[in-house]
């Protein structure tokens, strides 16, 4: 087996890495996703370089979005509600704001190394390939590898992550250049659950080494986030076999955490009829008065947060106590759809989304945004009055 050599070339531009694997030479730019020294460079080497293939570090659905500037105007909100990938919208709308405000502060669009080294490459001709994961994917395995109140907690960090770029500097650009920008988006999280840390980072890592070294040609520039690049240089050089197809999987939910999806609700019908027998019909009658009252009251706040609808509002107040017992339906779901049917978006807010999400106010303001965080809230709502209802109803019968 040919082992890959890192020849650890000293070059002017600290960025740069040098590599060869077997008959390839593999140069990696290291760059800050936000920064205008960044994008200069990524330009600048491509064209002196002259690569048979540059590899980008974004996936086929976010190079397609740099390419079609109107892809907002096909978005089916509502489809994305039915198949449940509302959060998974959100959270990607998170780390868009998260970067367009880091952007919009410096006077550069974001991704713009990305942009430039897609433009560098038309213009010398290389192949342009997208060599990471798909961020849904990457999401995904980080939300099955989560409990509940990780995922609770995770959802609070990325709601009051919008504040976080205020008081950056343009000097601190440099010292973002060594963190990935999701992994900084969940620096709060990430120190108790290492899945973050795998899925965000090196997981990626191995993925992009992979596609890069596997990349057609003889000479490949690679422009990747300069958190990746320790990472991909260590596996590149191992030159070990990389499976992509298992690191595209989706893990299935846990045996555990399908049990609970359906043993919960059933202790919780178990204990209404506990109620009846043991206490007397009054006993019962209160439990439901809790059930109800704790999961549409909470639930109609999140709605109230995320400015609703009238309708939405009456919607999740009446589906939580609901919802809450049938694990295939989630009350965000329900009044995600009304808030959709009461207020359709329209081709105006689709258009907005990329000005809107660089502002807390724009993303209640967007008819789109907002529905999201209908989803969102409501959902995070009723978990919230299922655990207050439950203590309260126990001690009925203690």
């Amino acid at each position: 087996m040919e082992e890959a050599i890192d020849s650890d070339q000293t070059s002017l531009e600290t960025d740069i890495h040098h590599l060869s694997y077997r008959d390839k030479e593999i140069i990696l730019i290291g760059t800050a996703h936000v920064s205008r020294q960044s994008a200069e460079l990524v330009e600048k080497i491509i064209l002196e370089q002259n690569p048979d293939t540059v590899c980008v570090e974004l996936c086929s659905t976010r190079l397609g979005a740099i390419r079609d500037a109107d892809r907002w105007r096909n978005m089916d909100i509502i489809k994305i509600i039915k198949e449940k990938k509302a959060l998974m919208l959100f959270m990607n709308l998170i780390l868009a704001s998260f970067q367009k405000k880091i952007a919009d502060k410096f006077k550069i669009k974001p991704g713009q190394e990305m942009i430039n080294a897609i433009e560098a490459a038309e213009k010398t001709g290389a192949l342009i390939k997208p060599s990471d994961r798909e961020i849904q994917t990457t999401l995904s395995r980080v939300w099955r590898g989560m409990g509940f109140w990780a995922k609770f907690k995770l959802m609070g960090s990325i709601v009051f992550s919008f504040g976080n770029s205020d008081d950056i500097k343009e000097e601190d650009i440099e010292r973002m250049k060594q963190e990935d920008i999701l992994k900084t988006l969940l620096s709060d999280v990430k120190k108790t659950h290492p899945i973050i840390e795998r899925a965000l980072i090196d997981e990626r890592d191995r993925y992009l080494a992979e596609n890069i070294r596997t990349a057609p040609g003889e000479k490949i520039l690679a422009v990747v986030g300069a958190a990746h690049v320790p990472g991909i240089k260590g596996y590149i050089t191992k030159d070990t076999p990389i499976d992509l197809a298992k690191l595209d999987e989706i893990p299935e939910a846990g045996h555990l955490g399908k049990i609970l999806k359906w043993l919960i609700p059933g202790l919780i019908l178990l204990l209404f009829a506990a109620g009846f027998m043991m206490e007397g019909k009054n006993a019962g009658t209160d439990m439901i008065w809790i059930w109800v009252a704790a999961n549409g009251i909470f639930a109609g706040l999140g709605a109230v947060l995320a400015l609703a609808h009238p309708y939405t509002i009456l919607s999740s107040v009446l589906a939580a106590p609901l919802t809450s017992l049938n694990p295939m339906i989630a009350a965000g779901w329900v009044s995600g759809l009304v808030e959709a049917f009461s207020r359709k978006p329209k081709v105006r807010d689709l258009e907005a989304i990329p000005n809107d999400i660089a502002s807390v106010r724009g993303f209640w303001r967007n008819n789109v945004t907002r529905i999201l965080l209908v989803v969102v809230f409501t959902n995070l709502g009723s978990a919230i009055g299922t655990w207050t209802a439950v203590p309260l109803m126990l001690k009925l019968i203690s």
